[in-house]
């Protein structure tokens, strides 16, 4: 490529990117800079607000747009996938540690969904009616446990919380047989069972045995309800049994 071709194409796209920070390329009216300015600038925009129309609608008008110009203007992403710009939104405002913390948070669970919706993932072969307390329990994929210190399924235009609770928010999101992603409150031992399902591969006994002792709890007096709590997740489709072989 021609070299002064190059640099005219560089010079117009970090004016596109960022006009307070860079010359505009010569011999192209200021007219016609601001048409691809709005149309590159507007497609993210456009992008970023259907795929968090909550944080959109609770963001002031003023600061949601200096977001945008700036995560436009300096956010280097990592894909050139539409589908993948919203995790890299998340990243962005989790690296801007001059905001509340809930303005991520609110981001990260609204994201969430496009992630289980998009989301092709297999999971290992396993037996569907296994033994889940002497076999190793299989998590679905399509099922996340979630932990955020703000309330961030409360937030919205016009609610706000001016400082975060004593207590986090525990989370399960999961996309269901029907295509739909749902989210449910979960009490902490069941948090910690799914967190424990996804990080060890170890029997159902011995995870409900580590919570029992982490929890400073007796075997035989959390025995019935860590019991009831793995059936029910199998009942629900987010323990699909157990691993084989």
């Amino acid at each position: 490529m021609d070299e002064t071709l190059r640099e005219q194409q560089l010079r117009m796209t970090r004016f596109i990117r960022d006009p307070h920070a860079n010359l505009p390329p010569p011999g192209i009216e200021a007219r016609r800079l601001a048409v691809y300015r709005q149309l590159f600038l507007g497609n993210v925009q456009g992008l970023l607000a259907g795929s968090f129309p909550v944080l959109r609608a609770t963001l002031a008008n003023d600061l949601w747009q200096s977001l945008v110009e700036d995560f436009y203007a300096c956010h280097r992403c990592r894909t050139p996938l539409f589908t993948e710009v919203a995790g890299e939104w998340v990243g962005y405002l989790e690296s801007r540690e001059d905001l509340p913390g809930w303005v991520a948070e609110l981001a990260h669970y609204e994201w969430i969904e496009t992630v289980l919706l998009l989301s092709d993932s297999t999971d290992p072969a396993h037996e569907p009616e296994g033994d889940l307390f002497n076999g190793v329990p299989l998590l679905s994929s399509l099922a996340m446990p979630l932990a955020y210190v703000w309330p961030v399924s409360q937030i919205g235009p016009g609610h706000v919380p001016q400082k975060a609770p004593g207590e986090p928010t525990l989370l399960l999101a999961r996309r269901g047989a029907d295509q739909k992603v749902y989210f449910s409150r979960l009490a902490p031992l069941a948090y910690a069972l799914l967190v424990s399902l996804r990080e060890q591969q170890i029997s159902g006994r011995e995870h409900l045995e580590t919570l029992a002792e982490l929890a400073g709890m007796e075997w035989d007096v959390l025995e019935p309800q860590a019991t009831a709590l793995l059936l029910d997740l199998k009942a629900q489709g987010v323990v699909l049994g157990t691993y084989s072989g």
